[in-house]
């Protein structure tokens, strides 16, 4: 496994009415929710490492912490931007933000675990 500090992974998509804090159950306002914008950054925390992973590994999330800054309305373009800014054996941990047209949106760390496949998966049954 071939996973070093400074590896960098990014996501990006058009924030549409499903992306919605009402669409999504976190709010009753019309503009990008932050399990989206959540779900963004792990995105490209993906992104920034799964071309190092052996085909029987993957990553899966054990934290989040992410600051929600200021809207983003629909119709946007949004992106999000990770960097791997730590490795502690299969623990990895990035730093993540998200932008739109107007500058930062979002910032945090998320952690996220290197696991067999196969293994891991046995654990839902």
């Amino acid at each position: 496994m071939a996973l070093s500090v400074g590896l960098r992974g990014e996501a990006r998509t058009s924030v549409t009415p499903d992306d919605t804090a009402r669409a999504l159950g976190s709010g009753t306002v019309d503009v990008l929710g932050t399990p989206r914008i959540i779900a963004l950054c792990e995105e490209a925390t993906c992104s920034a490492v799964s071309r190092h992973l052996p085909s029987s590994a993957t990553t899966v999330g054990t934290k989040v912490r992410v600051d929600h800054l200021r809207p983003t309305a629909v119709g946007s373009a949004i992106s999000a931007e990770a960097v791997l800014h730590k490795v502690e054996g299969r623990r990895l941990t990035f730093s993540v933000s998200a932008f739109d047209e107007r500058g930062l949106v979002a910032a945090g760390k998320v952690t996220r675990v290197v696991v067999d496949l196969d293994r891991f998966m046995s654990k839902c049954t």
